[in-house]
């Protein structure tokens, strides 16, 4: 997980409000690994870093994983000052924790986010080339030819970057438009959408089907439901993190 402002995360831990948790902090009452800290601007590591405030160890915050139907128009950001609805919009009053978006759609595609507060997960399910697949339906207009499906199978370079292979199923293949059931291994932006124009064949709807082991199935748009601990443990296994982090 990314280090914290020491301050951030003892609110993170609902213990008090920043404001609040910069007077423990210079009244000398946190400490860091042992080391009483005085200096609020102190950057901590909440995975690593051993945080007592009056010799009491901070409380550790649920994990928590979200599936959530992101519709076209919402934006895959925690703000956004341009955006009429950003992802955390969705989000109820149920949800107390603070969770981020693990990977992003764009604003005219739709489907399955992941929102956690996992730093280990998110780090996992982000990252280029690791073992947690996205699976999207992709619509484009035309039929491509075979040759462009097996070029785009293979990886090819977009704006000087190379991109992994992926796999290409067709769905229903058509003159008026042709549906392909996409596998990707990494997330650079308008990937999808990007690598079909490269073959004169833009996409008009995208829906992001499956993370990993996790399933949108029919989870109304705009809506999330909380993973389960044996659902979440799937997926981190699948993602190669040990049951004890």
């Amino acid at each position: 997980m990314a280090v914290q402002r020491l301050q951030k995360l003892i609110a993170a831990a609902g213990l008090a409000s920043r404001r609040r948790a910069e007077e423990w902090i210079a009244a000398g009452r946190v400490t860091v690994d042992g080391a009483v800290v005085c200096e609020p601007g102190c950057q901590v590591d909440p995975e690593l870093a051993d945080v007592c405030v009056d010799g009491v160890p901070l409380p550790q915050p649920r994990r928590l994983v979200l599936a959530l139907h992101k519709p076209v128009g919402v934006v895959t950001s925690v703000s956004d000052p341009h955006a009429d609805r950003v992802v955390m919009d969705l989000l109820g009053d149920d949800v107390t924790e603070r969770v981020y978006p693990a990977g992003r759609l764009d604003r005219d595609s739709e489907g399955l986010i992941l929102m956690t507060n996992d730093g280990a997960l998110m780090d996992a399910l982000t990252r280029p080339g690791g073992n947690v697949a996205k699976v999207y339906e992709v619509t484009v207009r035309g039929r491509p030819a075979p040759r462009h499906i097996a070029s785009l199978r293979g990886g090819i370079e977009l704006r000087g970057r190379q991109l992994l292979p992926c796999g290409i199923d067709a769905i229903e293949e058509s003159e008026p438009r042709s549906v392909y059931r996409v596998v990707l291994h990494e997330g650079k932006k308008n990937q999808i959408r990007r690598m079909f124009k490269s073959v004169g064949h833009p996409v008009s709807r995208l829906i992001r089907t499956r993370v990993g082991t996790v399933e949108l199935g029919d989870l109304a748009a705009g809506a999330y439901r909380e993973l389960p601990e044996n659902e979440l443990g799937e997926l981190r296994a699948q993602a190669g993190i040990e049951a004890t982090n």
